[in-house]
């Protein structure tokens, strides 16, 4: 594997040590492996990509992992037919342990759910996987940046975006002013979240009638002076989102971060090949 000094990011291979059911929509799995002593978490919103096996596979199907270029790896990969090669998801580190070496991952879970949705449903201890993650704390994969002079921040996720989100209100420094929109398709889907720092949290529950995210942030006074902007979930809301608050209310485009983790109708795959437009 490629030395965490040259090389930000490194090839992980795991294995699942534990699940845990957190809500009707969440499922938390703990992997573990040798490799992990390298990973290095950024922590807030660190996403990694997964290599998941095809069903029938025992393990995830990848080149050999021992190139230094992580790019060579990864064209070889995509050369493979797309029937056996490791399915491939973005996903976020909810959070790294060490002494026992630890990583969870939350996964999303919906009826209607792709196959790393499938897979976390039916994960067991043993099962292998392959990450390309992190071997150094400050890396690209952390989107959530805090401008130095931010006095307040704003953020909304739903539930794909929940453990990104969950993530960073724990980095958050005591003090900060946070308001914090999360939406989540059932009432049992609110979690504890932990926080030092003065968050506001409202859970827009759909099931129980929850005004949609635009409605909900619309009537939303910007915490502070100095407004940092984190918007993760579906890319249709997040654009929406994202255009109201650049458009809307004039707030400079740089202190605004917005991710499109998945779109209606379309799989992670199409999703990646569809153009990113980006707003006037």
């Amino acid at each position: 594997m490629a030395n965490a000094e040259t090389a930000p990011f490194q090839f992980f291979p795991l294995q699942v040590d534990r699940t845990r059911r957190l809500g009707p929509s969440l499922v938390r799995v703990t992997f573990v492996g040798d490799a992990l002593k390298s990973f290095s978490s950024g922590g807030r919103d660190q996403s990694l990509s997964l290599f998941l096996p095809h069903p029938g596979q025992e393990a995830p199907v990848l080149p050999p992992l021992d190139d230094p270029d992580m790019y060579a790896i990864l064209g070889a990969w995509r050369a493979m037919p797309d029937d056996e090669r490791a399915v491939m998801r973005s996903y976020t580190v909810r959070e790294q342990r060490t002494g026992p070496d630890e990583v969870d991952i939350d996964f999303a879970l919906h009826e209607d759910g792709g196959p790393a949705c499938r897979w976390a449903q039916g994960a067991e201890p043993g099962d292998q996987v392959v990450v390309l993650g992190p071997a150094v704390a400050e890396n690209t994969a952390v989107r959530f940046q805090l401008p130095a002079d931010a006095d307040s921040v704003l953020i909304w996720a739903d539930e794909t975006a929940l453990p990104a989100a969950a993530g960073i209100l724990e980095w958050l420094p005591a003090g900060m002013r946070a308001q914090v929109y999360l939406e989540v398709p059932f009432s049992d889907d609110r979690i504890e979240l932990t926080t030092a720092a003065e968050a506001a949290v409202t859970w827009l529950v759909r099931e129980e009638g929850a005004p949609s995210a635009v409605e909900a942030v619309r009537a939303a006074e910007l915490p502070g002076e100095a407004p940092y902007v984190w918007i993760a979930g579906e890319s249709g809301s997040v654009k929406e989102l994202r255009r109201h608050f650049v458009r809307d209310r004039e707030l400079d485009r740089r202190r605004v971060t917005f991710v499109g983790y998945w779109r209606k109708g379309l799989s992670e795959d199409a999703l990646r090949e569809a153009p990113q437009a980006e707003d006037e």
